[in-house]
């Protein structure tokens, strides 16, 4: 399943990343720093601190829509995906405070790949305003190995609205949460759906959840798709014998697969330089996040 969207404006969204020299980033929703980073200089993650000022694009989700779009189709199918992606563009589309701005965009399901089941129950007990993204180990606390980030704390468990969706979970009709990919980050963060994911977690159940993402242009997949075809063509020519067909239908999934990965692949992250670059993210982080002070040497 790919819902592919093609957006013809803003040139600057009301949700972006700003950058700075030094590794500096700082995610800005209609001027308000929302999150700000700092990627380590050894490239094994980065630390970040959200303000609590972030607030979601889309409208609150009501139990009608759910219970709707479970009628329409079963929950969890491509179908059922398909529709909420196409809920998630419409709404996007319309937010001031979201991060769509020209070009090419994917919403698609979260790949398996990325998120490790043994990753999500992390985010319950480990889930700290100011804290570390590992991104590959090398000693770093086990807890700091996690595949999504929320751009606010997440609620108690048994929070009201939690617990409504928590409900909705058992009913098999919960909205999927919508994360957002940020190659500068190394990771998803959350859109949209942040009591959703607590009460999947709070189930013991683990979320699946869409992701938006900048698409790969067609050139790039071009480029990519050289090898794989090249290599399948040498796969096949020639094959004899009563196994021929075998051999030659599994090269093709096997191809088809690999350029489904080419085509999905998301694209590097759009960040704007900071006005006032290093002096005045390290203004803002003072007063956003006083006392913050990461160690990003090492």
């Amino acid at each position: 399943m790919r819902v592919r969207v093609r957006v013809e404006g803003p040139a600057k969204p009301g949700l972006r990343m700003e950058c700075a020299d030094g590794r500096r980033l700082m995610l800005v929703q209609e001027g308000v720093p929302v999150l700000f980073a700092r990627q380590r200089a050894t490239h094994r993650g980065l630390h970040y601190a959200r303000t609590g000022r972030y607030v979601s694009p889309l409208a609150p989700l009501r139990a009608e829509q759910a219970r709707a779009f479970a009628e329409f189709a079963e929950p969890g199918s491509e179908e059922w995906t398909e529709r909420w992606a196409a809920h998630a563009e419409a709404a996007l589309r319309k937010a001031s405070n979201g991060p769509l701005h020209e070009g090419d965009w994917n919403i698609l399901p979260g790949s398996s790949s990325w998120f490790a089941d043994v990753n999500w129950p992390k985010l319950l007990s480990h889930d700290p305003d100011r804290g570390h993204l590992t991104w590959f180990g090398y000693g770093d606390p086990v807890e700091d190995a996690r595949d999504l980030l929320p751009l606010r704390a997440l609620s108690h468990p048994e929070a009201p609205r939690v617990k409504a969706y928590r409900r909705q979970h058992r009913e098999g009709i919960l909205p999927p949460v919508l994360a957002w990919w940020i190659s500068g980050l190394n990771s998803p963060v959350v859109l949209d759906g942040h009591d959703r994911l607590t009460a999947v977690l709070a189930e013991g159940d683990r979320p699946r959840p869409l992701v938006l993402s900048r698409a790969v242009d067609e050139d790039w997949i071009a480029l990519c798709a050289e090898r794989p075809l090249l290599e399948y063509e040498n796969k096949v020519t020639g094959l004899d014998g009563p196994l021929a067909t075998v051999h030659a239908s599994a090269a093709g999934r096997q191809l088809a697969e690999t350029l489904r990965n080419i085509v999905t692949s998301p694209d590097l992250t759009r960040a704007w330089p900071l006005p006032g670059g290093v002096p005045a993210w390290e203004t803002a982080a003072a007063e956003h996040v006083p006392g913050w002070a990461p160690d990003a040497d090492r």
